[in-house]
Protein backbone atom coordinates (compact mmCIF):
# COMPACT_ATOMS: atom_id res chain seq x y z
CA UNK A 1 0.00 0.00 0.00
CA UNK A 2 1.20 3.50 -0.53
CA UNK A 3 1.75 6.14 1.88
CA UNK A 4 2.58 5.24 5.64
CA UNK A 5 1.69 1.92 6.54
CA UNK A 6 1.80 2.66 10.07
CA UNK A 7 -1.25 5.06 9.78
CA UNK A 8 -3.30 1.81 8.56
CA UNK A 9 -2.43 0.01 12.09
CA UNK A 10 -5.04 -1.18 14.38
CA UNK A 11 -7.88 -0.55 11.89
CA UNK A 12 -10.69 -2.70 11.37
CA UNK A 13 -10.56 -4.77 8.15
CA UNK A 14 -13.10 -4.68 5.48
CA UNK A 15 -14.58 -6.74 2.47
CA UNK A 16 -14.49 -4.87 -0.70
CA UNK A 17 -14.23 -6.01 -4.25
CA UNK A 18 -12.88 -4.67 -7.09
CA UNK A 19 -13.11 -5.68 -10.59
CA UNK A 20 -15.12 -8.22 -8.89
CA UNK A 21 -11.94 -10.19 -7.34
CA UNK A 22 -12.60 -9.73 -3.16
CA UNK A 23 -9.96 -8.47 -0.96
CA UNK A 24 -9.79 -7.72 2.53
CA UNK A 25 -8.79 -4.11 3.34
CA UNK A 26 -8.01 -1.85 6.28
CA UNK A 27 -11.10 0.21 6.79
CA UNK A 28 -10.33 4.51 5.73
CA UNK A 29 -8.30 3.73 2.69
CA UNK A 30 -8.24 4.86 -0.60
CA UNK A 31 -10.02 3.13 -3.57
CA UNK A 32 -6.10 3.80 -4.83
CA UNK A 33 -4.57 2.32 -2.34
CA UNK A 34 -7.07 -1.08 -2.36
CA UNK A 35 -5.98 -1.21 -5.83
CA UNK A 36 -2.01 -1.58 -5.69
CA UNK A 37 -3.97 -4.43 -3.28
CA UNK A 38 -5.29 -5.83 -6.68
CA UNK A 39 -2.68 -5.42 -8.88
CA UNK A 40 -4.98 -3.07 -10.61
CA UNK A 41 -3.57 0.37 -12.22
CA UNK A 42 -5.05 3.49 -11.89
CA UNK A 43 -3.51 6.13 -13.92
CA UNK A 44 -3.06 8.97 -11.34
CA UNK A 45 -1.61 12.51 -12.24
CA UNK A 46 -2.44 15.28 -9.48
CA UNK A 47 -1.42 12.51 -7.15
CA UNK A 48 1.36 12.26 -5.35
CA UNK A 49 1.89 10.11 -1.83
CA UNK A 50 5.40 9.37 -0.47
CA UNK A 51 5.80 9.42 3.07
CA UNK A 52 9.78 8.54 2.86
CA UNK A 53 10.40 11.65 0.67
CA UNK A 54 7.69 13.40 2.76
CA UNK A 55 6.07 14.63 -0.85
CA UNK A 56 2.28 14.13 -1.07
CA UNK A 57 -0.46 16.01 -3.07
CA UNK A 58 -4.05 14.99 -2.68
CA UNK A 59 -6.55 17.84 -4.36
CA UNK A 60 -7.99 15.20 -6.47
CA UNK A 61 -7.95 17.84 -8.97
CA UNK A 62 -6.57 16.41 -12.35
CA UNK A 63 -9.83 13.48 -11.96
CA UNK A 64 -7.43 11.13 -14.36
CA UNK A 65 -8.35 8.24 -11.55
CA UNK A 66 -11.58 8.37 -12.18
CA UNK A 67 -13.58 4.44 -11.29
CA UNK A 68 -17.23 3.39 -11.33
CA UNK A 69 -19.15 2.23 -8.31
CA UNK A 70 -20.98 -0.99 -9.15
CA UNK A 71 -23.44 0.24 -6.60
CA UNK A 72 -27.55 1.05 -6.72
CA UNK A 73 -27.60 3.31 -4.73
CA UNK A 74 -24.21 5.35 -5.83
CA UNK A 75 -23.87 4.35 -9.37
CA UNK A 76 -21.27 7.30 -10.22
CA UNK A 77 -17.86 8.17 -10.94
CA UNK A 78 -15.72 8.93 -8.37
CA UNK A 79 -12.04 10.05 -7.95
CA UNK A 80 -10.00 7.14 -6.36
CA UNK A 81 -7.15 8.78 -5.34
CA UNK A 82 -9.31 10.50 -2.20
CA UNK A 83 -12.65 8.18 -2.06
CA UNK A 84 -12.45 6.08 0.79
CA UNK A 85 -13.46 1.87 0.73
CA UNK A 86 -16.71 1.09 2.62
CA UNK A 87 -17.53 -2.83 3.39
CA UNK A 88 -18.80 -4.26 0.93
CA UNK A 89 -18.12 -1.60 -1.76
CA UNK A 90 -17.47 -3.05 -5.28
CA UNK A 91 -15.55 -0.92 -7.76
CA UNK A 92 -15.05 -1.45 -11.65
CA UNK A 93 -11.79 0.55 -13.13
CA UNK A 94 -12.32 -1.21 -16.63
CA UNK A 95 -15.96 0.59 -17.87
CA UNK A 96 -16.18 1.96 -20.71
CA UNK A 97 -17.55 4.79 -18.61
CA UNK A 98 -14.48 4.85 -16.44
CA UNK A 99 -12.15 4.48 -19.08
CA UNK A 100 -13.62 7.74 -21.16
CA UNK A 101 -13.72 9.69 -18.10
CA UNK A 102 -9.89 8.83 -17.71
CA UNK A 103 -9.10 9.35 -21.03
CA UNK A 104 -11.14 13.42 -21.41
CA UNK A 105 -9.17 14.03 -18.80
CA UNK A 106 -5.94 13.89 -20.48
CA UNK A 107 -7.13 15.29 -23.99
CA UNK A 108 -8.95 17.96 -22.40
CA UNK A 109 -5.56 18.94 -20.51
CA UNK A 110 -3.70 18.72 -24.08
CA UNK A 111 -6.12 20.83 -25.14
CA UNK A 112 -5.08 23.58 -23.82
CA UNK A 113 -1.34 21.88 -23.80
CA UNK A 114 1.46 23.66 -26.36
CA UNK A 115 2.33 21.04 -28.96
CA UNK A 116 6.62 20.97 -28.83
CA UNK A 117 7.03 17.77 -26.94
CA UNK A 118 10.28 17.64 -29.27
CA UNK A 119 11.89 20.63 -27.80
CA UNK A 120 10.29 20.42 -24.56
CA UNK A 121 12.85 19.95 -21.22
CA UNK A 122 10.85 16.87 -19.90
CA UNK A 123 10.19 15.31 -23.55
CA UNK A 124 10.14 11.64 -22.62
CA UNK A 125 9.76 12.13 -18.29
CA UNK A 126 6.71 14.19 -19.07
CA UNK A 127 4.34 12.44 -16.38
CA UNK A 128 1.13 14.36 -19.16
CA UNK A 129 2.96 12.48 -22.01
CA UNK A 130 3.16 9.23 -21.06
CA UNK A 131 -0.24 9.02 -19.76
CA UNK A 132 -1.85 10.41 -23.17
CA UNK A 133 0.27 7.30 -24.35
CA UNK A 134 -0.81 4.90 -21.66
CA UNK A 135 -4.60 6.02 -22.54
CA UNK A 136 -4.18 5.62 -25.94
CA UNK A 137 -5.16 9.19 -27.09
CA UNK A 138 -4.18 9.68 -30.62
CA UNK A 139 -6.05 13.34 -31.01
CA UNK A 140 -7.07 15.71 -29.50
CA UNK A 141 -11.07 16.85 -30.38
CA UNK A 142 -10.89 20.27 -28.87
CA UNK A 143 -8.90 22.63 -30.69
CA UNK A 144 -8.97 26.53 -29.59
CA UNK A 145 -7.79 29.09 -27.68
CA UNK A 146 -4.54 28.46 -25.72
CA UNK A 147 -2.84 29.90 -22.93
CA UNK A 148 -0.32 32.34 -23.55
CA UNK A 149 1.53 33.61 -20.73
CA UNK A 150 5.58 34.77 -20.80
CA UNK A 151 8.38 32.37 -19.47
CA UNK A 152 9.71 33.44 -16.32
CA UNK A 153 13.68 33.29 -16.17
CA UNK A 154 14.19 36.23 -14.11
CA UNK A 155 15.80 33.82 -11.66
CA UNK A 156 19.48 31.73 -11.75
CA UNK A 157 17.62 28.80 -11.19
CA UNK A 158 14.26 27.59 -12.18
CA UNK A 159 12.01 28.50 -14.95
CA UNK A 160 8.84 28.63 -14.99
CA UNK A 161 6.18 28.25 -17.76
CA UNK A 162 2.81 28.67 -17.42
CA UNK A 163 1.53 27.61 -20.55
CA UNK A 164 2.74 24.17 -19.47
CA UNK A 165 1.08 24.25 -15.88
CA UNK A 166 -1.86 21.91 -15.86
CA UNK A 167 -3.16 22.92 -12.45
CA UNK A 168 -2.48 19.79 -10.80
CA UNK A 169 -0.92 21.79 -7.55
CA UNK A 170 1.58 19.53 -6.30
CA UNK A 171 3.75 22.04 -6.93
CA UNK A 172 1.77 24.23 -4.63
CA UNK A 173 1.56 21.52 -1.53
CA UNK A 174 5.26 20.92 -2.22
CA UNK A 175 6.18 24.94 -1.27
CA UNK A 176 3.40 25.61 1.32
CA UNK A 177 2.85 22.12 2.97
CA UNK A 178 5.99 20.04 2.52
CA UNK A 179 8.78 22.91 2.66
CA UNK A 180 6.61 26.07 4.36
CA UNK A 181 8.14 28.40 2.19
CA UNK A 182 4.59 30.05 1.16
CA UNK A 183 5.67 31.34 -2.35
CA UNK A 184 3.11 29.19 -4.69
CA UNK A 185 -0.73 29.41 -5.01
CA UNK A 186 -3.25 29.17 -7.97
CA UNK A 187 -3.83 32.46 -9.94
CA UNK A 188 -6.72 33.18 -11.88
CA UNK A 189 -9.69 31.10 -12.58
CA UNK A 190 -11.04 28.55 -15.18
CA UNK A 191 -9.48 28.01 -18.50
CA UNK A 192 -6.74 30.37 -17.85
CA UNK A 193 -5.96 29.30 -14.09
CA UNK A 194 -2.07 28.00 -13.49
CA UNK A 195 0.12 27.90 -10.32
CA UNK A 196 2.98 30.73 -9.45
CA UNK A 197 4.04 33.17 -7.00
CA UNK A 198 1.56 35.81 -5.12
CA UNK A 199 0.66 38.18 -8.39
CA UNK A 200 2.60 36.61 -10.24
CA UNK A 201 5.25 38.57 -9.53
CA UNK A 202 8.77 36.90 -11.23
CA UNK A 203 10.82 34.30 -9.01
CA UNK A 204 13.42 36.42 -8.43
CA UNK A 205 11.31 39.11 -6.38
CA UNK A 206 10.09 36.20 -4.63
CA UNK A 207 11.36 34.71 -1.11
CA UNK A 208 11.88 31.47 -3.43
CA UNK A 209 14.75 29.49 -1.92
CA UNK A 210 15.18 27.52 -4.96
CA UNK A 211 14.87 24.18 -3.39
CA UNK A 212 13.52 22.82 -6.72
CA UNK A 213 11.10 20.65 -5.10
CA UNK A 214 8.69 22.33 -6.80
CA UNK A 215 10.84 21.24 -9.88
CA UNK A 216 10.71 17.83 -8.59
CA UNK A 217 7.18 17.05 -8.25
CA UNK A 218 5.65 19.32 -11.48
CA UNK A 219 4.52 16.22 -13.73
CA UNK A 220 5.26 18.60 -16.77
CA UNK A 221 7.91 21.13 -17.87
CA UNK A 222 5.85 24.06 -16.08
CA UNK A 223 8.73 24.17 -13.97
CA UNK A 224 12.59 23.37 -15.39
CA UNK A 225 15.98 24.23 -13.94
CA UNK A 226 17.99 26.68 -16.24
CA UNK A 227 19.96 25.06 -18.83
CA UNK A 228 23.74 26.29 -18.78
CA UNK A 229 25.43 23.29 -20.71
CA UNK A 230 25.93 25.59 -23.48
CA UNK A 231 27.84 28.01 -21.77
CA UNK A 232 30.10 24.72 -20.51
CA UNK A 233 30.34 23.72 -24.64
CA UNK A 234 31.62 27.82 -24.89
CA UNK A 235 34.43 27.35 -22.66
CA UNK A 236 35.42 23.82 -23.32
CA UNK A 237 35.93 25.01 -26.70
CA UNK A 238 37.62 28.18 -25.60
CA UNK A 239 41.22 27.95 -26.33
CA UNK A 240 42.27 30.63 -23.74
CA UNK A 241 40.33 29.35 -20.89
CA UNK A 242 41.35 26.86 -18.23
CA UNK A 243 38.20 25.01 -17.57
CA UNK A 244 38.01 22.39 -14.27
CA UNK A 245 34.96 21.06 -13.09
CA UNK A 246 34.12 19.28 -9.81
CA UNK A 247 31.08 16.77 -9.09
CA UNK A 248 29.53 16.22 -5.89
CA UNK A 249 29.27 13.48 -4.04
CA UNK A 250 25.74 12.26 -4.75
CA UNK A 251 26.28 12.70 -8.88
CA UNK A 252 28.50 9.40 -8.24
CA UNK A 253 25.17 7.26 -7.33
CA UNK A 254 22.57 8.80 -9.63
CA UNK A 255 23.97 9.64 -13.17
CA UNK A 256 23.96 5.85 -14.11
CA UNK A 257 20.18 5.46 -14.20
CA UNK A 258 20.18 7.75 -17.15
CA UNK A 259 22.21 5.24 -18.82
CA UNK A 260 19.87 2.20 -18.22
CA UNK A 261 21.90 1.49 -14.90
CA UNK A 262 20.24 0.12 -11.78
CA UNK A 263 19.23 3.26 -9.29
CA UNK A 264 22.43 3.24 -6.55
CA UNK A 265 25.05 2.09 -9.24
CA UNK A 266 28.44 3.94 -8.39
CA UNK A 267 29.73 5.14 -11.37
CA UNK A 268 32.93 7.17 -9.83
CA UNK A 269 35.65 5.59 -12.49
CA UNK A 270 33.55 6.27 -15.38
CA UNK A 271 31.82 9.90 -14.22
CA UNK A 272 35.15 10.86 -13.99
CA UNK A 273 36.49 9.30 -17.97
CA UNK A 274 33.79 10.92 -19.02
CA UNK A 275 34.58 14.03 -18.14
CA UNK A 276 38.22 14.02 -19.54
CA UNK A 277 36.75 12.77 -23.02
CA UNK A 278 34.56 15.67 -22.81
CA UNK A 279 37.77 18.22 -23.00
CA UNK A 280 38.09 19.48 -19.48
CA UNK A 281 41.57 20.78 -18.18
CA UNK A 282 40.99 19.16 -14.58
CA UNK A 283 38.65 16.52 -13.38
CA UNK A 284 38.39 17.19 -9.77
CA UNK A 285 35.86 15.65 -6.66
CA UNK A 286 33.74 18.56 -4.61
CA UNK A 287 34.54 15.77 -2.08
CA UNK A 288 37.68 17.71 -1.47
CA UNK A 289 36.06 21.12 -0.53
CA UNK A 290 33.73 19.22 1.95
CA UNK A 291 36.70 17.66 3.82
CA UNK A 292 38.02 21.35 3.48
CA UNK A 293 34.39 22.20 5.02
CA UNK A 294 34.56 19.08 7.87
CA UNK A 295 37.83 21.19 8.88
CA UNK A 296 36.59 24.63 9.11
CA UNK A 297 33.05 23.77 10.66
CA UNK A 298 34.71 21.07 12.98
CA UNK A 299 36.94 23.98 14.13
CA UNK A 300 33.83 26.34 14.01
CA UNK A 301 32.09 23.98 16.19
CA UNK A 302 34.85 23.65 18.31
CA UNK A 303 35.52 27.03 18.88
CA UNK A 304 31.64 28.03 19.99
CA UNK A 305 31.58 25.42 22.82
CA UNK A 306 34.99 26.12 24.58
CA UNK A 307 34.25 29.82 24.34
CA UNK A 308 30.41 30.01 25.09
CA UNK A 309 29.45 31.54 22.02
CA UNK A 310 26.43 30.65 20.27
CA UNK A 311 24.67 27.76 19.94
CA UNK A 312 23.62 25.53 18.62
CA UNK A 313 25.77 25.31 15.34
CA UNK A 314 24.23 25.27 12.09
CA UNK A 315 25.74 23.31 9.41
CA UNK A 316 25.83 25.70 5.99
CA UNK A 317 26.40 23.39 2.83
CA UNK A 318 22.69 23.50 1.13
CA UNK A 319 21.98 27.62 -0.21
CA UNK A 320 18.68 26.54 -0.43
CA UNK A 321 18.32 26.32 3.58
CA UNK A 322 20.48 29.37 3.56
CA UNK A 323 17.72 31.19 1.55
CA UNK A 324 15.41 29.66 3.73
CA UNK A 325 16.83 31.47 6.82
CA UNK A 326 17.14 34.88 5.61
CA UNK A 327 13.49 35.03 4.64
CA UNK A 328 12.05 33.43 7.44
CA UNK A 329 14.71 33.92 10.49
CA UNK A 330 16.23 36.68 9.70
CA UNK A 331 16.68 37.10 13.11
CA UNK A 332 18.73 33.82 13.42
CA UNK A 333 21.54 34.62 11.21
CA UNK A 334 24.04 34.57 13.89
CA UNK A 335 23.57 30.75 14.61
CA UNK A 336 24.59 28.93 11.53
CA UNK A 337 28.01 28.39 10.59
CA UNK A 338 29.70 31.10 8.59
CA UNK A 339 31.57 28.34 6.25
CA UNK A 340 31.08 27.84 2.18
CA UNK A 341 29.21 25.29 0.87
CA UNK A 342 31.48 22.65 -0.45
CA UNK A 343 31.87 23.90 -4.06
CA UNK A 344 32.02 27.13 -3.73
CA UNK A 345 35.08 26.80 -1.28
CA UNK A 346 36.48 24.16 -3.79
CA UNK A 347 36.06 26.93 -6.42
CA UNK A 348 37.84 29.33 -3.99
CA UNK A 349 40.72 27.19 -3.71
CA UNK A 350 40.66 26.58 -7.58
CA UNK A 351 40.89 30.37 -7.97
CA UNK A 352 43.53 30.59 -5.67
CA UNK A 353 45.82 27.91 -4.47
CA UNK A 354 45.59 26.10 -7.72
CA UNK A 355 46.25 28.71 -9.32
CA UNK A 356 49.15 29.92 -8.38
CA UNK A 357 50.48 26.33 -8.65
CA UNK A 358 49.75 26.08 -11.89
CA UNK A 359 50.61 29.50 -12.77
CA UNK A 360 47.43 30.46 -14.30
CA UNK A 361 45.68 33.68 -13.86
CA UNK A 362 42.33 32.91 -12.40
CA UNK A 363 40.92 35.54 -14.68
CA UNK A 364 41.49 32.21 -17.15
CA UNK A 365 39.70 29.78 -14.98
CA UNK A 366 36.42 28.93 -15.38
CA UNK A 367 35.57 26.50 -12.59
CA UNK A 368 32.44 24.10 -13.58
CA UNK A 369 30.37 22.23 -10.87
CA UNK A 370 28.30 19.22 -11.43
CA UNK A 371 25.18 19.60 -8.69
CA UNK A 372 22.04 17.43 -7.48
CA UNK A 373 20.80 20.71 -6.66
CA UNK A 374 19.09 23.72 -7.96
CA UNK A 375 19.72 26.17 -5.89
CA UNK A 376 23.64 26.05 -6.27
CA UNK A 377 23.02 27.52 -9.56
CA UNK A 378 21.63 30.81 -7.75
CA UNK A 379 24.03 30.71 -5.02
CA UNK A 380 27.24 30.93 -7.40
CA UNK A 381 25.99 34.06 -8.21
CA UNK A 382 25.64 35.49 -4.78
CA UNK A 383 27.72 38.81 -4.89
CA UNK A 384 29.62 38.01 -1.63
CA UNK A 385 30.63 34.56 -2.86
CA UNK A 386 33.83 36.09 -4.71
CA UNK A 387 37.28 36.85 -4.20
CA UNK A 388 39.40 40.06 -6.00
CA UNK A 389 35.96 40.43 -8.74
CA UNK A 390 36.20 36.54 -9.39
CA UNK A 391 32.94 34.41 -9.36
CA UNK A 392 34.24 31.18 -7.46
CA UNK A 393 32.33 28.81 -9.38
CA UNK A 394 31.18 30.12 -12.74
CA UNK A 395 28.77 27.64 -13.93
CA UNK A 396 26.74 25.13 -12.19
CA UNK A 397 25.05 22.33 -14.29
CA UNK A 398 22.89 19.44 -12.73
CA UNK A 399 23.19 15.55 -13.31
CA UNK A 400 20.28 15.75 -16.12
CA UNK A 401 22.44 18.56 -18.03
CA UNK A 402 25.59 16.55 -17.55
CA UNK A 403 24.34 13.60 -18.59
CA UNK A 404 22.86 15.32 -21.50
CA UNK A 405 26.19 16.29 -22.69
CA UNK A 406 27.78 12.89 -22.62
CA UNK A 407 25.09 12.01 -25.02
CA UNK A 408 25.36 15.07 -27.07
CA UNK A 409 28.91 13.85 -27.19
CA UNK A 410 28.60 10.54 -28.69
CA UNK A 411 30.05 8.92 -25.21
CA UNK A 412 29.06 5.19 -24.84
CA UNK A 413 29.21 5.91 -20.74
CA UNK A 414 28.38 2.61 -19.63
CA UNK A 415 30.95 1.11 -21.29
CA UNK A 416 33.96 3.45 -19.97
CA UNK A 417 36.85 2.52 -18.26
CA UNK A 418 37.20 3.91 -14.93
CA UNK A 419 39.72 6.59 -14.49
CA UNK A 420 41.10 8.51 -11.33
CA UNK A 421 40.40 12.17 -10.58
CA UNK A 422 43.51 14.97 -11.37
CA UNK A 423 45.55 16.03 -8.44
CA UNK A 424 46.32 18.57 -6.81
CA UNK A 425 43.36 18.53 -4.84
CA UNK A 426 41.99 15.34 -5.69
CA UNK A 427 42.39 13.20 -2.27
CA UNK A 428 39.11 12.64 -0.76
CA UNK A 429 37.62 10.65 2.29
CA UNK A 430 34.66 8.65 3.36
CA UNK A 431 34.10 11.27 5.71
CA UNK A 432 33.01 13.65 2.32
CA UNK A 433 31.59 11.13 0.19
CA UNK A 434 28.74 11.24 3.25
CA UNK A 435 27.70 14.88 2.20
CA UNK A 436 25.49 13.18 0.13
CA UNK A 437 22.55 11.95 1.97
CA UNK A 438 20.91 13.74 4.85
CA UNK A 439 22.65 13.21 8.52
CA UNK A 440 25.89 12.58 6.53
CA UNK A 441 27.65 16.16 7.30
CA UNK A 442 26.85 16.37 10.50
CA UNK A 443 28.50 12.70 11.14
CA UNK A 444 30.98 13.59 8.76
CA UNK A 445 31.73 16.67 11.22
CA UNK A 446 31.34 14.26 14.21
CA UNK A 447 34.35 12.07 13.23
CA UNK A 448 36.84 14.47 12.98
CA UNK A 449 35.18 16.87 16.26
CA UNK A 450 35.59 13.53 18.09
CA UNK A 451 39.38 13.17 17.69
CA UNK A 452 40.19 17.09 18.06
CA UNK A 453 38.50 17.12 21.43
CA UNK A 454 39.46 14.43 22.99
CA UNK A 455 42.78 13.27 21.60
CA UNK A 456 41.79 9.69 20.93
CA UNK A 457 41.26 7.79 17.77
CA UNK A 458 38.14 6.85 17.13
CA UNK A 459 37.16 3.13 16.14
CA UNK A 460 33.44 2.66 14.92
CA UNK A 461 32.98 6.42 12.78
CA UNK A 462 29.37 5.02 11.86
CA UNK A 463 26.66 7.04 13.47
CA UNK A 464 23.72 4.98 12.72
CA UNK A 465 21.44 7.36 14.50
CA UNK A 466 22.64 10.03 12.35
CA UNK A 467 21.28 7.96 9.08
CA UNK A 468 18.17 7.22 7.64
CA UNK A 469 15.11 8.84 5.58
CA UNK A 470 13.50 10.38 8.72
CA UNK A 471 13.19 13.90 8.25
CA UNK A 472 14.21 14.73 11.92
CA UNK A 473 16.53 12.94 13.27
CA UNK A 474 18.09 13.13 16.89
CA UNK A 475 21.27 11.95 18.73
CA UNK A 476 23.90 12.49 21.44
CA UNK A 477 27.16 11.79 20.58
CA UNK A 478 29.30 11.41 24.02
CA UNK A 479 32.65 12.99 23.26
CA UNK A 480 34.96 12.76 25.74
CA UNK A 481 33.39 14.01 29.35
CA UNK A 482 30.83 16.23 26.68
CA UNK A 483 27.22 14.92 25.31
CA UNK A 484 26.51 16.48 22.63
CA UNK A 485 22.96 16.78 21.44
CA UNK A 486 22.93 16.44 17.56
CA UNK A 487 19.80 17.08 15.54
CA UNK A 488 19.29 16.47 11.65
CA UNK A 489 16.50 18.28 9.82
CA UNK A 490 15.72 17.44 5.76
CA UNK A 491 13.43 18.91 4.32
CA UNK A 492 12.71 23.30 5.32
CA UNK A 493 8.82 21.65 6.68
CA UNK A 494 11.21 20.13 9.45
CA UNK A 495 13.86 22.50 9.50
CA UNK A 496 11.21 25.12 10.55
CA UNK A 497 10.02 23.26 13.44
CA UNK A 498 14.10 23.42 15.00
CA UNK A 499 14.47 26.92 13.87
CA UNK A 500 11.04 27.80 15.73
CA UNK A 501 12.53 26.02 18.79
CA UNK A 502 15.66 27.60 18.69
CA UNK A 503 13.77 31.03 18.35
CA UNK A 504 11.82 30.36 21.26
CA UNK A 505 14.74 29.44 23.44
CA UNK A 506 13.81 25.73 23.69
CA UNK A 507 16.48 24.05 21.37
CA UNK A 508 18.41 21.51 23.62
CA UNK A 509 21.05 21.52 20.36
CA UNK A 510 24.87 21.37 20.45
CA UNK A 511 25.05 20.82 16.16
CA UNK A 512 21.91 20.68 13.91
CA UNK A 513 22.29 20.04 10.45
CA UNK A 514 19.60 21.25 7.70
CA UNK A 515 19.21 19.67 4.23
CA UNK A 516 16.57 21.48 1.97
CA UNK A 517 15.29 18.14 0.23
CA UNK A 518 14.38 15.42 1.81
CA UNK A 519 16.47 12.65 2.19
CA UNK A 520 19.38 14.99 0.68
CA UNK A 521 21.31 15.62 -2.13
CA UNK A 522 20.94 12.15 -3.04
CA UNK A 523 17.01 13.24 -3.81
CA UNK A 524 18.02 16.82 -4.92
CA UNK A 525 15.69 17.96 -7.78
CA UNK A 526 18.80 17.97 -10.39
CA UNK A 527 18.81 14.29 -10.24
CA UNK A 528 17.58 11.83 -12.40
CA UNK A 529 13.67 11.99 -11.75
CA UNK A 530 12.55 9.23 -9.54
CA UNK A 531 8.95 9.64 -10.29
CA UNK A 532 7.60 9.14 -7.08
CA UNK A 533 9.79 5.92 -6.34
CA UNK A 534 11.27 6.21 -2.72
CA UNK A 535 13.29 2.76 -3.50
CA UNK A 536 15.05 4.66 -5.84
CA UNK A 537 16.25 7.27 -3.24
CA UNK A 538 17.20 4.27 -0.75
CA UNK A 539 19.27 2.73 -3.43
CA UNK A 540 21.30 5.95 -3.52
CA UNK A 541 21.37 6.55 -0.09
CA UNK A 542 22.84 2.89 0.48
CA UNK A 543 24.97 3.54 -2.53
CA UNK A 544 26.75 6.53 -1.02
CA UNK A 545 27.29 4.33 2.49
CA UNK A 546 29.16 1.44 0.42
CA UNK A 547 31.39 4.41 -0.94
CA UNK A 548 32.37 5.68 2.09
CA UNK A 549 33.14 2.29 3.58
CA UNK A 550 35.58 1.63 0.59
CA UNK A 551 37.35 4.40 1.08
CA UNK A 552 40.92 3.75 2.96
CA UNK A 553 40.61 7.07 4.73
CA UNK A 554 37.73 8.02 6.34
CA UNK A 555 38.13 11.13 8.72
CA UNK A 556 38.92 14.76 6.80
CA UNK A 557 41.54 15.26 9.50
CA UNK A 558 43.26 12.60 7.94
CA UNK A 559 43.34 14.01 4.35
CA UNK A 560 47.11 14.05 3.47
CA UNK A 561 46.64 17.58 0.83
CA UNK A 562 44.02 18.77 2.62
CA UNK A 563 46.80 18.96 5.49
CA UNK A 564 49.09 20.24 2.79
CA UNK A 565 47.16 22.95 2.03
CA UNK A 566 46.80 23.84 5.41
CA UNK A 567 50.21 23.69 5.79
CA UNK A 568 51.41 25.69 2.80
CA UNK A 569 48.78 27.71 2.41
CA UNK A 570 45.84 28.45 4.50
CA UNK A 571 47.71 28.03 7.69
CA UNK A 572 45.46 26.25 10.92
CA UNK A 573 41.57 25.76 10.51
CA UNK A 574 39.27 28.63 11.32
CA UNK A 575 42.42 30.62 11.53
CA UNK A 576 42.65 34.16 9.63
CA UNK A 577 43.55 33.36 6.25
CA UNK A 578 41.30 30.30 6.26
CA UNK A 579 38.60 32.73 7.04
CA UNK A 580 39.25 35.09 4.83
CA UNK A 581 39.12 32.74 1.73
CA UNK A 582 36.61 29.97 3.35
CA UNK A 583 33.65 31.90 5.19
CA UNK A 584 30.90 34.11 4.09
CA UNK A 585 27.76 36.24 5.74
CA UNK A 586 23.99 36.00 5.50
CA UNK A 587 21.85 38.92 4.42
CA UNK A 588 18.81 39.16 5.97
CA UNK A 589 15.73 39.37 3.11
CA UNK A 590 12.24 40.49 2.79
CA UNK A 591 9.52 37.66 3.32
CA UNK A 592 7.37 38.36 0.16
Amino acid sequence: MSGDPKKHENKKMIKIKINDEELRVPEGITILEASHEAGVRIPTLCHLDLHDLQLYNKTASCRVCMVELDDPMRNKLVPACVTEVYDGMKVRTDTLRAITARRMAVELLLSNHPNECFTCPKNLECELQALAEELNVREIRWEGERMNYPKDTSSDAIVKDANKCIYCRRCETGCNVVQTCGILSGIGRGFHAFVGPFFNIPMVESSCTYCGQCVQVCPTAALTEVFHTDKVWEALNDPDKHVIVQTAPAIRVALGELFGMEPGTIVTGKLVTALKRMGFDGVFDTDFGADLTIMEEAAELIYRIENNKTLPILTNCCPAWVKFIEHQFPELLHVPSTCKSPHIMFGTIAKTYYAEKKGIDPDNIVVVSVMPCLAKKAEAKRPELTKDGHNNVDIVITTRELAAMIKEAGIKFDALPDSEYDKPLGETTGASVIFGTAGGVIEAAMRTAYEWMTGEKLENVEFEQLRGMDGIKKATVKIGEKELKIAVASGLGNARKILEEIREGKSEYHAIEIMACPGGCIAGPGQPYHHGNAEIVKKRQQAIYEEDRRKKVRKSHENKEILELYEKYLGKPFGEKAHELLHTHFEARERI
